[in-house]
């Protein structure tokens, strides 16, 4: 793929793309799947309820489920929110579903350059949302790792299309019967707009 900007431009094989854009900067990701990037079903529950801790804080890094309830303070919603969505990054995350009742978090999901989507709700808490996801659990934790809830094919949000917006993200992948399917928890890098916003170190 090359991307041009914060759109892409062609989609090929590897030699006629490069032999196309000699001077291209190129990016090898290794025995990896190139996607588009991921949504999060869970988007509401996990920036308006659950708590994303700063490290200095030395309560762990895991959210803390149901931390923001009863907060009023719109500054510490901002900043959870801002950590929250750094941590979906991290797992090729490239779309957030709400709707966001709090001002702080709809900046900062606006400032991330994550997609918002508009939603019904927590699915994986009350069952609602989007009619094609599978109700995968009724555990009232929500996951910030997508793959780890759903396939492949319902995580992803959009395509990668020549001409449209380069959202995708890269994953390590493990062969199985049929061909390969990316790794939970393992993404290599996230690209928004064709800004790289995420590389594992």
């Amino acid at each position: 793929m090359v991307v041009r900007g914060e759109l892409v431009e062609a989609v090929g094989p590897y030699a006629e793309l490069v032999a196309a854009h000699p001077t291209a900067r190129v990016r090898d990701w290794g025995r990896a799947l190139l996607a588009p990037g991921l949504r999060n079903p869970c988007g509401q529950r996990l920036l308006e309820r659950d708590y994303h801790p700063d490290p200095r804080e030395e309560i762990g890094v895991e959210p803390v489920v149901d931390g923001l309830v009863g907060c009023a303070d719109e500054t510490r919603y901002g900043a959870s929110a801002r950590r929250g969505l750094q941590r979906m990054l991290g797992y090729g995350v490239t779309a957030v579903a709400g709707p966001f009742a709090r001002a702080a978090v709809r900046t900062a999901v606006a400032r991330s350059g994550l997609v918002a989507l508009p939603g019904a709700g927590d699915p994986l808490e009350s069952g609602a949302g989007d009619p094609l996801d599978p109700v995968v659990a009724l555990d009232p934790v929500a996951v910030l790792d997508p793959l780890e809830v759903l396939p492949l094919a319902r995580a992803v949000h959009g395509r990668v299309a020549v001409g449209g917006r380069a959202d995708f993200a890269v994953f390590p992948v493990v062969a199985e019967e049929g061909g390969v399917r990316p790794v939970a928890g393992g993404c290599l890098a996230t690209v928004l707009g064709g800004r790289l916003v995420y590389r594992r170190r």
